[in-house]
C-alpha cells in the first residue's frame, strides 16, 4: 500500500477519534472563532495540545511555553518521509508567506515522530530546505509520543527493523496560539491560498 494511501487512512481514523469528542465549546462559553471553523472541532474533557518537552533543531530542550511565541502551523511527520511530508510542510510555509503578505505573521513548525532516525541536525536540513522560518523539533521516544498524544495525533513504524524504514502518521495541520493554545486543524487537502484564508479568519477574530 503506498505512503500517501496509508497517511489517508490514518487520517480517517484520527479523524473518527476527534469526531467522537465533545465540540470546542467551553461549556456556558461562546465559540468566539464558531464562523471561522468547518465543523465540529474536538476536544473534549481534556483538550488537544498542552504542556510539551522537545529538542529543536539548535539541539536545546524547548517547552510549549518557548515553542508556540506567536500563532503557529504545527505539523507531525517524519524527515525521511518520500512524500506527503514535504508536500505538507511546502503548502504549510506557502499559506505562511501568503499570510505574511497579508500582514500577519505566523510560524510553521514541524514535529518529527522519528525518533529513531531524526536528530537536530537532520531537523535543521529539512526546515532550512522547506522555510527560513519554519522550527524543527525532534526528541526522545517518550517525549514524542507525549506530543503525539497531547495533539492525538496518530503514528506507527513500519518494520522497525529496515533500515529504510516507513512511518505511517496522521495529516493533520494544527493552529496553535500562545497562552491560547490549539484553536483548530486542518486537512491536508487544502490549498496554500484556502488554508492561509481559514488561519487568518481565526487570527482576525483575537
Amino acid at each position: 500500500m503506498k505512503t500517501s494511501t496509508i497517511a489517508i487512512l490514518a487520517g480517517a481514523t484520527v479523524i473518527a477519534v476527534l469526531g467522537g469528542m465533545t465540540a470546542f465549546v467551553m461549556t456556558g462559553e461562546k465559540d468566539a472563532f464558531a464562523e471561522c471553523r468547518s465543523g465540529a472541532v474536538a476536544a473534549g474533557p481534556g483538550g488537544i495540545g498542552g504542556p510539551l518537552e522537545l529538542v529543536s533543531e539548535t539541539g536545546e530542550t524547548v517547552t510549549d511555553k518557548e515553542i508556540f511565541t506567536r500563532p503557529s502551523l504545527l505539523y507531525f511527520g517524519y524527515t525521511y518521509c518520500p512524500d506527503v511530508c514535504p508536500m505538507d510542510t511546502v503548502r504549510n510555509a506557502e499559506a505562511v508567506d501568503i499570510l505574511k503578505e497579508r500582514g500577519l505573521d505566523v510560524q510553521p513548525i514541524f514535529v518529527s515522530v522519528d525518533y529513531g532516525r531524526d536528530d537536530a541536525q537532520s531537523m535543521n536540513d529539512f526546515t532550512y530546505n522547506i522555510h527560513p522560518d519554519m522550527l524543527g523539533l525532534t526528541g526522545s521516544e517518550e517525549q514524542i509520543r507525549a506530543a503525539s498524544k497531547a495533539y492525538r495525533t496518530y503514528f506507527s513504524i513500519r518494520d522497525p527493523e529496515d533500515e529504510y524504514y516507513l512511518i505511517d502518521h496522521s495529516t493533520f495541520t494544527y493552529l496553535v496560539l500562545p497562552e491560547t493554545g490549539f484553536l483548530e486543524y486542518f486537512r491536508r487537502e487544502l490549498t496554500p491560498d484556502q488554508l492561509a484564508d481559514k488561519v487568518q479568519c481565526f487570527l482576525e477574530k483575537l
